[in-house]
């Protein structure tokens, strides 16, 4: 698809330890259209992080990508030395984190970080790139840009820093933004805030966005299509209406009965079993299968099959068969 801005296929990152190699993403594929947002969404630990930094190309040491392939605009990133993937990251890939405070510099004010990344990712002069900052600022709704500009980051609410990040993420015109969690420590009415300036960045701009989170509300409000993780692995993947309405892995299927938003008519919310295993001691088999309610032998026995980046369907071997 000449569309298609992020491709990942068969990614596994491994982590060596002492207990054994962990494998905090396994075998994982996505695609991500030009004008589209992809969450990505599962249980803390799930790999949804260790997936968005091996894009980015941040992974800590000892983990390291083993095997799978990244491809940006047609090209491969994956296999890039850190200079060359250090100008990859912020030119072509912007990153909002959770928290704005590790990612904005707080010693300078912030017009200064913003016109310092346009002169390092485009040629343009300083000028130029003060005219963008302050542009820049005015997009993401900050009030008097031009005054703004000179002010450091604590000087701004949670919210403010927020909207500062997403335009430091944006302000080299990257094709791809990773945004992981960028509104969990913000208040309800500022995370619609958010939501809304993502979506309509992601519209105007074309940009393509992995947002990585665990909240449904938020996929729901937001994303075209949606990623299930779990323990490392695509649980069930396709378009948000689907995958959020008519949910065929019963891991998805528990996800959707124990939010809120799934709760209609006053139904007692449900409540998965146990927990999500730790790396170091993952079942044979399906990861899911001891908390599953339509586990069999084969479940036991087998790992659940390879989701691949088109195919729309639930890794699992009984897809279904639970009833949504």
């Amino acid at each position: 698809m000449t569309d298609t801005v992020l491709k990942v296929v068969n990614l596994t990152v491994k982590i060596p330890t002492r207990q054994g190699v962990l494998r905090p993403v396994d075998k994982l594929s996505l695609e991500i259209a030009k004008g589209k947002i992809l969450g990505v969404v599962g249980e803390s630990g799930a790999g949804k992080s260790m997936t968005g930094n091996a894009v980015i190309g941040l992974l800590d040491p000892p983990a390291h990508i083993s095997g799978g392939e990244i491809w940006l605009n047609g090209k491969r990133i994956d296999t890039l030395t850190r200079e060359p993937m250090r100008a990859v990251r912020g030119k072509q890939i912007g990153m909002v984190f959770q928290d704005p405070l590790t990612s904005l510099n707080p010693l300078l004010p912030i017009g200064d970080q913003l016109t310092e990344t346009m002169l390092e990712h485009l040629d343009i002069s300083a000028s130029e790139a003060e005219k963008r900052a302050i542009a820049a600022l005015e997009e993401v709704g900050i009030p008097g840009a031009a005054e703004r500009i000179k002010s450091y980051p604590h000087e701004f609410s949670g919210g403010m820093r927020q909207r500062v990040v997403i335009a430091l993420a944006l302000c080299a015109e990257p094709s791809l933004v990773v945004a992981d969690e960028p509104t969990t420590a913000l208040d309800v009415s500022v995370q619609a805030q958010i939501i809304a300036l993502l979506k309509r960045l992601c519209a105007e701009r074309g940009t393509a966005i992995m947002l990585i989170t665990h909240d449904m509300g938020v996929i729901a409000e937001t994303a075209d299509d949606v990623a299930v993780m779990y323990a490392g692995r695509m649980a069930e993947l396709g378009p948000v209406r689907d995958v959020l309405t008519r949910p065929t892995h019963p891991y998805t299927q528990g996800l959707m009965a124990s939010t809120p938003l799934a709760a209609k008519g006053g139904k007692r919310l449900n409540q998965i079993p146990g927990a999500m295993p730790r790396l170091t001691e993952l079942p044979a088999g399906c990861a899911f299968h001891p908390r599953c309610p339509i586990a069999k032998d084969k479940c036991r026995a087998d790992p659940a099959p390879t989701l691949g980046a088109g195919d729309g369907r639930a890794a699992c071997w009984f897809a279904g068969e639970a009833g949504p």
